[in-house]
């Protein structure tokens, strides 16, 4: 005889202790008995006879939740134990051969047919073969709706929708046949009132009027917005109840930012000592959202100040154009710098994940460094790329990040020297059985000219120091001058690799092997150090303590390393 179960239960498989209720399932089957034991859910009972009333619920339970999972023939044998104000019922659950898909007929027909939208992955999920599970077939029946909704197809019916259970032959049949309908388009984007131009707020929209319907596009539009810097408050949505015949307008309401913040921050290092940054910024001044800022960093051995004016192109979200000046003073150990720049950028954020920035600056630098000093005048083109990617948060499981600098500039074109500066740099992060994580890092540059002693400090290649070569003080490594001052190298060449512990929620211990050097021949010795360190993920992020040595240069001794940051 042939039983139809439509809607039947959805399988919840959340492990819970059960006080009062001991399920045994013979076989044992996990998954049977945490469904089991969510379906009878807490039972409580003052006496044995309290305990006893109950008995028939928790056996319909039992029964209901074996179902669930494909087991009609299952059995149910319970009885009453324990003392008298503690009482315990023991479930004993004899399964039985389950019931197995047989035919599974699932048609998707109308104008959505065929398409990406109505991929299901019915194979996955409902099988020919595989022991029913109520719950799949509702993850199917969801999924088949959720796509409708994503994709708009909000006609879509159903024409049949049947799970049938022949429980004596042991076996099931899904029949489920769905017409989509036409799919809907995106309309026009209505901005609510606000001092933006309309040219500024149509480039920011990822979509034009006419495009069919996808709800990811509309969330792309609120995130969007909300990273312009423009708002602080936005709530976009597509009405259904106003679609003009198949085509939904879509509503936007959003509240300015306001227009002026002010930043204070601060940090300590071994490198550079404490360290305090001031910021300005004014997120947007005129209807095409222009914005400018400024700011101001003080450390005992660095002081710089820099401001910048930014105007929108094509995509305000991902690409701009940006004006800067900058001004720094640098004094570390044997190298004076003073510099200063003023130039411009195009940033754009590539569809491949990549931020690219192409710049042009005009930069001077006076400086002295050992037995070289002077002052380079260079006009300074120059290529960035960088991608990142992390699980996201102040403390990633993984992740990585990439950079690239290219940058040159030729004698006699508003320049003082030929050179060509190269710098990669690849981080990566892993995080395995939650507890053990790896980090590496590798970072090589190269300098090219035929005058190396007129190319000021700022390009050349120094190592040493918390994000480098630990063991060593902050850019001591490079070659000397005839007064065994460091002056700076061509080539850098800076590695490590670090396993961390946690032994304590948001505490880890590290040990770690740095090795490399600044070098004017790729044929120079480089330096190894090693160390051990502790981490503390604080609120503000990771925080660094580390004891290194180095193995190549003995008689340095010890060095402590404080840092704090992003360690990718």
């Amino acid at each position: 005889m042939r039983r139809a179960f439509p809607l039947l239960f959805l399988v919840s498989a959340v492990s819970v202790a059960q006080a009062g209720v001991k399920v045994t399932v013979e076989p044992a089957k996990r998954s049977v008995r945490e469904n089991i034991e969510a379906y009878i859910g807490p039972v409580e009972a003052g006496s044995r006879a309290d305990m006893e009333r109950q008995l028939r619920h928790i056996d319909e339970q039992a029964t209901l939740a074996a179902q669930a999972l494909g087991y009609y023939q299952s059995r149910n044998d319970l009885k009453v134990t324990g003392p008298e104000d503690a009482p315990l019922v023991e479930l004993k659950v004899e399964l039985g051969d389950p019931v197995r898909l047989d035919k599974v007929a699932v048609e998707v027909l109308g104008p959505g047919a065929g398409t990406e939208s109505f991929q299901l992955g019915v194979e996955e999920l409902l099988a020919s073969g595989q022991v029913l599970n109520h719950g799949r077939y509702e993850t199917l029946k969801s999924r088949i709706n959720n796509r409708a909704l994503r994709y708009g197809y909000f006609e879509g019916q159903y024409f049949k929708r049947q799970l049938r259970v022949d429980v004596e032959q042991g076996k099931a049949d899904v029949d489920i046949q769905y017409s989509t309908g036409p799919r809907y388009s995106l309309g026009v984007v209505h901005f609510s009132e606000t001092q933006f131009s309309d040219d500024l707020l149509a480039r920011m929209v990822p979509f034009e009027a006419g495009t069919p319907y996808d709800a990811d596009l509309v969330g792309k539009l609120n995130q969007d917005l909300l990273s312009s810097g423009y708002f602080n408050g936005v709530l976009v949505t597509a009405p259904l109840d106003r679609a003009a015949g198949e085509q939904v307008p879509v509503e936007v309401e959003i509240t300015e930012r306001d227009p002026h913040s002010l930043g204070f921050g601060g940090g300590y290092s071994t490198d550079v000592g404490a360290r305090g940054k001031m910021t300005w910024d004014q997120h947007w001044i005129n209807p095409q959202g222009h914005s400018r800022g400024a700011s101001m960093e003080l450390s005992l051995p660095r002081q710089q100040i820099s401001a910048f004016y930014q105007v929108p192109l094509d995509n305000p979200i991902t690409h701009n154009l940006r004006y800067f000046v900058g001004w720094q003073k640098e004094d570390i150990d044997d190298v004076q710098t003073h510099s200063l720049a003023v130039g411009a950028e195009v940033n754009k954020r590539l569809e491949s994940g990549w931020q690219r920035s192409v710049g042009l600056r005009l930069q001077q630098e006076v400086f002295s460094l050992g037995d070289d000093s002077g002052t380079a005048t260079m006009l300074i083109p120059s290529l960035v790329m960088q991608r990142a990617q992390s699980s996201g948060g102040i403390d990633p499981r993984r992740g990585y990040s990439l950079l690239l600098d290219v940058q040159g500039a030729k004698e006699g074109v508003l320049s003082s020297v030929d050179f060509a500066r190269v710098m990669g740099q690849v981080k990566g992060l892993y995080t395995l059985f939650d507890n053990h994580r790896f980090l590496g890092r590798v970072a090589l540059g190269a300098v090219a000219t035929n005058d190396f002693s007129s190319i000021p400090p700022s390009l050349r290649f120094f190592a040493g120091g918390d994000q480098s070569i630990r063991g060593y003080d902050y850019q001591s490594l490079s070659p000397v001058d005839s007064t065994g001052e460091t002056i700076g190298a061509r080539y850098l060449i800076a590695s490590s690799a670090e396993y961390q512990y946690e032994f304590i929620k948001s505490w880890r211990a590290a040990t770690f092997v740095d090795y490399g050097n600044a070098v004017d021949s790729l044929m120079d010795p480089l330096k190894t150090s090693v160390g051990i360190g502790l981490r503390w993920v604080s609120p503000i992020g990771p925080i660094r303590f580390d004891l290194a040595r180095s193995l190549s240069d003995p008689d340095v001794g010890f060095k402590i390393h404080f840092s704090m940051g992003p360690e990718l």
